[in-house]
């Protein structure tokens, strides 16, 4: 797995896989990228400080240690 952050862009890129990318489909501040037979192979967070603020306030503010829901989609 690899993660980049270009600044110029402010796009987060996560990528799982080197498997050619078939179809992308966006969902909220994301794309998200598949392998011809549906394995997500890359995903692009985008406004990426923005995703990352409101993470990092979610965290900040939850009351408990337990897991936090910092986003939800679909697909």
């Amino acid at each position: 797995m690899r993660i980049n952050y270009d600044r110029e862009t402010d796009i987060i890129t996560i990528e799982f896989s080197d498997e050619k990318i078939d179809y992308a489909e966006e969902s909220g501040p994301m794309i998200i990228h598949f392998s011809k037979d549906h394995k997500p192979v890359l995903i692009e967070i985008l406004d990426a400080s923005e995703f990352l603020t409101e993470l990092i306030k979610v965290s900040i503010g939850a009351k408990s240690r337990k897991t936090v829901k910092i986003v939800t989609w679909e697909l």
